[in-house]
This record gives structure tokens, C-alpha cells and sequence, in this order.
């Protein structure tokens, strides 16, 4: 799976492949949604939702490690590994 394949399909293809491949790292928050990050493999995803509607409004893949900077403060790397 690469990312130029993921931005091809729909949001509920792309929200499909999340749920079936990625893995959760962490969440945030962001003009009133709710944005969780997975990782791909090849990239990394996130998925904006409305927590009021529970509406999805976004899914989208990052290529870049700097879109992982709001991120830094939530992550346990301790917690990602296996011992």
C-alpha cells in the first residue's frame, strides 16, 4: 500500500483500508474534531471526525514525518515497543 494508491479510492474506501491495515498511534483535537492517526506502513493517516455529529469529514494520508509534529507530546514510543 503507498499513499498515491490510498488517495485514489473514496472516503469510505480510504476509512475501509484504515480499519483493515492501520495501525492506531494517537489522537488529537483541532477546530472542534476529533483527529486520530494510524500508521500505514508507507505513510501515515488521519481521520478528522465531528464528535458532535460523529461525522467523518476528512481522511487524509501524510507522506511527511513533520505532519506527525501535533502528535510528539501524545506518543509513548515505550508503549510501541515490544519487549
Amino acid at each position: 500500500m503507498n499513499l498515491t494508491f490510498f488517495n485514489t479510492h473514496t472516503l469510505a474506501g480510504r476509512l475501509e483500508i484504515i480499519l483493515a491495515k492501520g495501525t492506531y498511534l494517537a489522537e488529537r483535537g483541532r477546530r472542534g474534531y476529533h483527529i486520530e492517526l494510524y500508521d500505514m506502513g508507507d505513510f501515515f493517516a488521519e481521520v478528522w471526525t465531528n464528535p458532535e455529529t460523529n461525522f467523518i469529514g476528512l481522511i487524509r494520508g501524510l507522506a511527511s514525518k513533520r505532519a506527525l509534529e501535533p502528535y510528539a507530546h501524545n506518543i509513548n514510543l515505550l508503549d510501541m515497543m515490544c519487549w
